[in-house]
């Protein structure tokens, strides 16, 4: 366990490091190159903390990333099978209500069969999707706010024609981090994956 913390220990200081790297050579853009690191790191952090329950850890960690994908998934198709009123339209044009509902109703079904399959509770499982189901939305609207004041269509060249890696990321950073807070205020640092699925 000794051995796990000090290479835990030691990624932070690295990735930090690399947050005051980011900000000093942007000269232009330093505060928001810093606000970046810091986004990525507490991605990071709140990862690995949710991973580092053996229990329930990687069972926690599978359940945030489907239900973050999968309410994506389900609103850009009850969005684009429905249409119906804009979400955002000045930020995120192609989002709709319907889409809003239809991710959050997907994602339901994602916990209720993390439920059926016992990897979870109903109870805990659909009560976390309730409280961050304004987070993927939220996220992605900030990417795009983001990229717009940046002028640029794709945030990296990674994954070509996909709006870049954090078009496919924003809404599990944000999850990630609710998750890992959601799990440390119910049961502190030792199991932060049992208290995110099991109460």
């Amino acid at each position: 366990m000794c051995l796990e913390i000090g290479r835990i220990g030691a990624t932070y200081v690295i990735v930090a490091l690399g947050v005051i790297i980011a900000a000093l050579l942007s000269p232009h853009h330093r505060g928001w190159a810093a606000l970046g690191g810091c986004y990525a790191f507490a991605a990071l952090i709140a990862s690995v903390v949710v991973r580092l329950d053996q229990t329930y850890g990687f069972t926690a960690l599978m359940f945030i990333l489907l239900v973050v994908w999968v309410t994506d998934i389900g609103g850009y198709f009850a969005g684009r099978g429905l249409g119906g009123p804009k979400l955002w339209p000045r930020v995120s044009p192609k989002k709709t209500w319907a889409g809003a509902i239809g991710g959050f109703a997907a994602s339901l079904v994602v916990a209720a069969g993390f439920a059926a399959a016992g990897l979870g509770k109903t109870g805990p499982c659909c009560y976390w999707v309730r409280c961050s189901r304004p987070l993927p939305n939220s996220a992605i609207c900030l990417n795009r706010l983001l990229k717009r004041r940046f002028g640029v269509k794709d945030s990296s060249h990674i994954i070509p024609g996909h709006g870049g890696l954090l078009d496919r990321l924003d809404g599990f950073v944000a999850a990630v981090v609710l998750a890992a807070i959601f799990g440390f205020l119910r049961g502190g640092a030792d199991g932060v994956g049992r208290d995110l699925m099991v109460w």
